[in-house]
């Protein structure tokens, strides 16, 4: 017969650092839904008082991270279509933050994981996954 896996409580400091890493997602996405879409696919930071994107203003080309922001936003009003035009890495990266910030806010006020932490290779992919999205992205729209 199999054991049950035992979980062990996070240490101090863990639970310290998945509270600041959850309440700071969830800062963000709170941030985002407040923020009204750009319709022009990107600048939405500047409701902040942000400055334009460098790169646009000097070279007249999108950078990487451009429409981060406003596909965050789009994404937080439910419009997954709009975030994935905007900026698909971004749409990506605002659904991870969507399932991370409760898990991290729930494991920190726990003591413990509320879900299992995913493995080494997962973490890759995960990683690898983004940057290709983001690389993608930003290839097709500098060259349309």
């Amino acid at each position: 017969m199999a054991e049950a896996a035992t979980i062990s409580p996070l240490r101090w400091y863990q639970r310290i650092l998945m509270g600041i890493g959850g309440s700071i997602l969830a800062i963000l996405l709170a941030t985002a839904a407040w923020l009204t879409p750009s319709t022009r696919g990107m600048g939405t930071h500047q409701q902040l008082g942000l400055p334009p994107c460098t790169l646009v203003q000097l070279a007249g080309m999108r950078c990487p991270s451009c429409g981060m922001t406003t596909s965050w936003s789009h994404l937080m009003h439910g419009n997954v279509w709009g975030s994935l035009k905007a900026n698909t890495a971004g749409c990506l990266l605002g659904f991870i933050a969507l399932f991370l910030a409760p898990w991290m806010l729930s494991s920190a006020w726990l003591g413990r994981l509320t879900v299992s932490a995913p493995s080494d290779a997962v973490l890759i992919t995960i990683t690898i996954l983004v940057v290709v999205v983001t690389l993608g992205d930003w290839l097709v729209r500098i060259n349309f």
